[in-house]
């Protein structure tokens, strides 16, 4: 293969540089080409090198019925996936959910997080900067809120290790998901720091954030929006829709989300979180990579004394954003109007009780023993 002497984004258009690579490898790229998106929509605020876009399959399940302090909501949910079967049961579980009555559901904005890692002289040294860090909250904030208008500090963690001190900073970003809001006043306020403790920032990332990796400590503390999401189904439904048992789904759950996460040193105590968050996530602009703390959670379920089955899921870091990223982009914007969402919150209300509803159908079916027949009619078309 030949090398472009000045490099791929030496080219001044997606088609030139599709061209390029057309030439050298003997192929065609004409579906990649295909796009909706102006290339200044995207160039300098989403992507280098753009060659096109790869379209997914985008579908749409609901209406999901979400109950709110006053009245309530019934949205559409907009899912980008090429898993047959995936929609279908998350169409099941919206179904069962809104008529048992709806979801209710409570989010918690704890804020994103940006977490540095110091060196010190040692313990001492160690011990002085978490101190001043410590006493210092009320500065550490007045310079992180001068790099916008719509940031807020609201916490500030830190832990040591030898010659090592993180510091993890929590920020209220507004509708934004904030990832690029929080690196920026992180890095101001490890200037303000670094000048007045001496210690020096060895990384603006140093993995006590903890962005984009399963860790305790976002399961524990939360990262983003903590989500809660429950909903009370009679037997009569559980038995005509989703055709089992509410003791019989109680005892999947158990088996299987608690005791076989447990066997398996699982973080995620659910039985697909992720699959529902990669969905919506890509139909709506949001990044994908932070299903990863979407995957932590815990579903739960039990049988109520009247026989009814309740059950509920819990989502300690869901990271997401109606405003930047992608959600600019025309598909995904249009996505967005889908679900008639006025404010990240009620975004995150609408994944939640999504991610319920998801987690109902999946485990009803595997409680039913009828997930292998959906995935052979619904997944395997012409094999």
């Amino acid at each position: 293969m030949q090398e472009n002497s000045k490099g791929l984004r030496s080219f001044k258009t997606a088609q030139k540089r599709r061209q390029f690579l057309e030439k050298e490898l003997g192929l065609s790229l004409g579906s990649i080409g295909n796009f909706s998106f102006t290339e200044g929509q995207v160039i300098g605020r989403n992507i280098e090198n753009l060659i096109g876009a790869t379209q997914i399959p985008l579908g749409v399940a609901g209406p999901l019925k979400i109950l709110k302090h006053s009245n309530s909501l019934n949205v559409f949910l907009p899912l980008a996936t090429t898993e047959g079967a995936l929609v279908a049961s998350i169409s099941r579980g919206c179904k069962a959910v809104t008529e048992a009555g709806g979801a209710t559901v409570f989010v918690m904005d704890v804020g994103i997080t940006r977490g540095p890692v110091f060196k010190t002289l040692g313990l001492k040294h160690s011990l002085q900067t978490k101190q001043w860090i410590e006493s210092h909250i009320p500065l550490i904030s007045q310079t992180t809120q001068k790099t916008s208008s719509h940031l807020k500090l609201l916490k500030v963690q830190s832990s040591l290790a030898g010659k090592n001190l993180f510091v993890r900073f929590s920020y209220y970003t507004a509708d934004a998901m904030g990832m690029n809001m929080a690196t920026i006043a992180s890095e101001q306020a490890i200037r303000l720091i670094e000048q007045e403790t001496k210690a020096e920032c060895i990384s603006l990332a140093g993995n006590f954030d903890i962005d984009k990796k399963p860790a305790w400590l976002n399961f524990i503390e939360g990262r983003g929006k903590k989500v809660w999401a429950e909903v009370i189904l009679d037997k009569k439904l559980v038995g005509n829709l989703l055709k089992t048992t509410p003791e019989k789904i109680s005892e999947v759950v158990s088996r299987k989300n608690h005791l076989g996460s447990m066997m398996s040193g699982s973080l995620g105590f659910n039985a697909h979180f992720a699959n529902i968050l990669a969905a919506i996530f890509i139909a709506t602009g949001q990044d994908p990579a932070h299903v990863v703390e979407g995957s932590l959670g815990i579903t739960t379920a039990e049988v109520l004394e009247n026989s009814s089955l309740y059950f509920s899921i819990y989502l300690p870091s869901l990271v997401v954003g109606i405003v930047g990223g992608g959600t600019h982009l025309p598909t995904q914007e249009e996505a967005l109007k889908i679900m008639k969402v006025a404010n990240v919150l009620e975004y995150s209300e609408a994944v939640g009780a999504a991610v319920l509803a998801g987690e109902l159908s999946l485990i009803a079916s595997l409680a039913a023993k009828t997930l292998a027949k959906a995935h052979s009619l619904l997944g395997r078309k012409g094999k």
